[in-house]
């Protein structure tokens, strides 16, 4: 699974990217010919966010991956929402943290030792 901080937009990197236009519902699942710029494996914006999770979790295989990162090569509002869900999941990630108190540990390894050392007689 990929760490939300590992997470780079599409573009990064990239400079001068020229955004596409914002495909609709009616380029349906998959315009394999004649999709937006008649890029083939073409997929829209609605397929684009409902798998935006899985991709940004990298639980998409390769093929799909490749399919997403070209749509938010192009498609401006597309990209928007990856980068704010991207930025949103580092923020939770560096917020909710908890800190175990070191005397909590201890106790919990002392117990640990003391089960297996009980084990082993």
């Amino acid at each position: 699974m990929l760490v939300a901080s590992s997470v780079q937009p599409a573009t990064a990197g990239r400079e001068n990217v020229v955004v596409g236009e914002h495909a609709s519902e009616d380029s349906g699942p998959m315009a394999v010919e004649g999709g937006p710029s008649g890029v083939a494996g073409f997929v829209n914006c609605d397929e684009t966010i409902e798998r935006l999770y899985y991709y940004l979790d990298g639980e998409l295989t390769e093929e799909r991956r490749t399919e997403i990162a070209r749509h938010l090569d192009m498609c401006g509002p597309c990209v928007d929402v990856f980068g704010f869900e991207a930025e949103l999941r580092k923020v939770i990630a560096n917020r909710c943290k908890d800190h175990v108190p070191d005397a909590l540990l201890d106790r919990v390894a002392r117990a640990l030792e003391d089960e297996h050392t009980r084990q082993s007689n």
